[in-house]
């Protein structure tokens, strides 16, 4: 079988090249693609939630499988309203997909409420030893909200914990932060994320660290402290489902049997390169598109177009 890999190979301020190019690996009769089960809200605009995730890991070459937590109402401009799923049905709805299917990975994004927090944790719990990529979505909650305090202990409690590699954005940690210490105008960053790791979580990625401002630079922890740091050329724009993008993609490249800090430098490049052919579907944000690779002209593939599956 082919497996696509992807290369940026160029940048400047208009355009990002991405090379693609197939790895021959030899093909097993009815083999499975590698199974991802997700939990996170519907989005009718594919940018975020489960659609998102699904077509991520469909580009990287894995099936995924879903559990709904929430229905969301929205556009590319704006979410109008969320509906929690009730934490019974998430409950149900993964017992279920996992004593039918044998999953290579978890992915756990927005859950909207503590209770789906606490189900989501205890199923987990019995999987220990299949990664989970947890992308919470934090800044989506308010500010000053009780809940949102109730969803940040919990979050920090009981599934980070578990978490095999935790995705936030440098303001995102610093609200996980406050969960132990006072707000401080200084970078406490490393320090954050340190203590994560101590709690038990295994890897942290820090996205929109401090960098150049035409640059976006991600940091990934590990125990031993900065495992990579990586930098790329700011894309201008206005974008939604970057994050997802970038989550999704490490799970299915973890799935696909990558180790940690190059699946995450991988992820990378490809949600780059979904950025930089993002689509604009409506009047309000760019949706970044994970099958920019299927619409390429043989002229753009430098590696060429694979040959037929004999």
């Amino acid at each position: 079988m082919f497996v696509r890999r992807f290369l940026i190979t160029h940048t400047d301020a208009l355009k990002v090249k991405c090379t693609v190019i197939y790895l021959n690996i030899p093909a097993v009769q009815n083999q499975t693609s590698p199974l991802i089960l997700t939990f996170g809200p519907t989005d009718p605009v594919g940018a975020v939630g489960i659609q998102a995730d699904l077509a991520s890991f469909a580009a990287m070459g894995c099936h995924g499988l879903s559990v709904v937590t929430g229905l969301v109402i929205g556009d590319t401009a704006r979410i109008e309203d969320l509906q929690v799923i009730d934490a019974d049905w998430v409950a149900d709805q993964a017992r279920v997909i996992l004593e039918d299917m044998p999953v290579a990975a978890f992915k756990v994004g927005a859950v909207g409420s503590v209770e789906n927090v606490a189900v989501i944790a205890e199923i987990v719990s019995d999987y220990a030893d299949i990664p989970l990529i947890f992308d919470p979505f934090l800044s989506s909650l308010p500010q000053d909200a009780p809940e949102a305090e109730e969803m940040l202990m919990a979050t920090r409690e009981l599934l980070i914990p578990q978490t095999t590699l935790l995705v936030v954005s440098a303001g995102e940690l610093a609200r996980i932060a406050e969960t132990w210490r006072e707000p401080s105008e200084e970078d406490m960053m490393a320090v954050d994320a340190m203590r994560l790791i101590e709690l038990g979580c295994e890897y942290v990625l820090v996205t929109g660290t401090p960098s150049d401002l035409t640059d976006v630079a991600n940091t990934l922890f590990d125990q031993g402290g900065v495992a990579r740091h990586d930098n790329w050329q700011r894309i201008s724009g206005s974008y939604s489902g970057a994050g997802t993008t970038l989550s999704a993609t490490v799970a299915a490249l973890l799935a696909n049997g990558l180790d940690m800090p190059e699946a995450v430098f991988e992820a990378q490049e490809f949600t780059i390169a979904s950025i930089a052919n993002a689509q604009r579907l409506g009047m309000g944000r760019l949706v970044p598109d994970r099958f920019f690779w299927a619409r390429e002209s043989d002229d753009d593939l430098d590696a060429g177009t694979p040959p037929a599956v004999q």
